[in-house]
């Protein structure tokens, strides 16, 4: 844990200061980074073959703040005029998420072995190609077709 903390720990500063950058709100910005930390730390095995810790790290952190925009801007885009807080969905889109999500993981199932397994890697564990691929020996290429065609047959299947 120490070495953990001694490698990333220095950086929060930086990290704060680019997703405030990015998020212009210190709330989220705090949000993010903590987002980030959370993903290096459960990621922490595979974290030894980092060679920059400070260049992986703002990666990471570009894309959770990317996420979150374009969550904010989904979010105003789908309740424009009401007086819906952007950071509050209501109930029923909630709902419906959550029955979605219980489809996609029913259908997820249904794929073919290596499918199912390289998804459950990528959606549920949050893990990159590269980290897929050392996890299940299989290129990084192929995980990105299994990946690739499982999102086809999802598609078909949910019709989204």
């Amino acid at each position: 844990m120490t070495g953990f903390r001694d490698i990333w720990m220095p950086y929060a500063e930086r990290f704060y200061r680019a997703a405030f950058y990015m998020l212009e709100s210190q709330q989220d910005a705090e949000d993010a980074v903590q987002e980030l930390y959370l993903k290096l730390w459960t990621g922490r095995s595979g974290l030894d073959e980092v060679r920059n810790p400070a260049a992986y790290g703002m990666a990471l952190l570009k894309n959770i703040c990317l996420d979150r925009i374009r969550r904010r801007e989904i979010r105003r885009h789908e309740f424009p005029d009401v007086g819906i807080p952007a950071d509050d969905p209501p109930p029923e889109s909630s709902l419906a998420a959550k029955d979605l999500l219980t489809k996609v993981l029913e259908e997820m199932d249904k794929l073919p072995d290596r499918q199912a397994e390289v998804m459950k890697l990528m959606v549920l564990d949050g893990l990159e190609y590269k980290e897929i691929s050392r996890r299940t020996g299989l290129s990084q290429v192929h995980v990105r077709v299994l990946v690739s065609t499982a999102r086809k047959t999802l598609r078909q299947k949910l019709r989204i």
